[in-house]
């Protein structure tokens, strides 16, 4: 049996940008994008907090550093700048490959700065093994 699980999402981020004439789709960070394991034109999920919306969009990786939500087109129609969104990244899995799966979950403060404790002690590893 194949399931879809969630991937990937980035919880908590605040819109910085609703930009009406693009083509489509969200703008995002890439180091929010690495960190919840999630690619650039992968389609996601947006959950807005601020007035109950949901839609479905792919993602186009922004410039690094910029804490950068931005949603595109339509979408931009969906969200104010300053609304809350949960952005979210779905795999399919099968069965035999559920066991000891983790969605990569990103927590984030009112910046979209990372503040997922997890996250953070996990990179301070990796840079210091390496």
């Amino acid at each position: 049996m194949i399931r879809t699980m969630m991937n990937g999402k980035i919880h908590r981020a605040v819109v910085t940008e609703a930009n009406l004439n693009y083509v489509g789709s969200i703008t995002i960070d890439p180091v929010l994008l690495e960190a919840a394991n999630i690619l650039p034109n992968e389609r996601v999920q947006i959950v807005n907090n601020n007035n109950g919306e949901r839609l479905e969009t792919y993602v186009i990786e922004g410039e690094r550093g910029s804490r950068e939500i931005c949603l595109n087109g339509a979408a931009a129609r969906k969200v104010q700048v300053g609304d809350v969104v949960i952005i979210i990244s779905y795999v399919q899995l099968d069965d035999s490959e559920l066991d000891g799966f983790e969605p990569n979950v990103v927590i984030v403060d009112q910046d979209n700065n990372i503040v997922d404790p997890e996250y953070i002690e996990k990179r301070q590893t990796e840079y210091t093994h390496q």
